[in-house]
């Protein structure tokens, strides 16, 4: 798996810590708060999909795409963030409460689960492949 150099690794820190910042904040109700979160969006999921892999495995390789699977649900929540400012897609007011309203929490969620599953089981799944060669 590539490995990011000091820069990249900064980066990507920053942006996890600016989505972790943009969630508590937008719970909290601040206007800012889907920026924060989709600064740290772009920049968390630009680092992990920069780290690519090469090789044959194919745990592996399905564990690649549950990360890409899980920056998709972080994008998906940024937009949801905004829209749950002001209804941005123009529902009337049921729709919006329906399908909308804080329906990022859901997305979120799924999330942090895949990126923490997939991260777990890549550690153990790389070490492993490592020790093999």
């Amino acid at each position: 798996m590539k490995q990011l150099n000091k820069v990249e690794n900064i980066i990507f820190l920053m942006g996890a810590v600016m989505i972790v910042v943009g969630s508590i904040a937008n719970v909290m109700l601040q206007p800012w708060a889907p920026y924060i979160f989709a600064m740290g969006t772009v920049a968390f999921v630009l680092m992990q999909l920069k780290q690519s892999y090469e090789g044959n495995n194919v745990v592996i390789r399905r564990l690649r795409r549950m990360v890409v699977a899980s920056d998709l649900f972080f994008v998906i929540t940024a937009v949801l963030m905004f829209a749950n400012v002001n209804n941005l897609f123009g529902l009337d007011r049921l729709s919006y409460l329906q399908y909308v309203r804080n329906n990022w929490v859901v997305t979120l969620l799924i999330a942090a689960l895949l990126q923490l599953y997939s991260n777990h089981r890549l550690g153990k799944e790389l070490s492993e492949e490592q020790k093999k060669s």
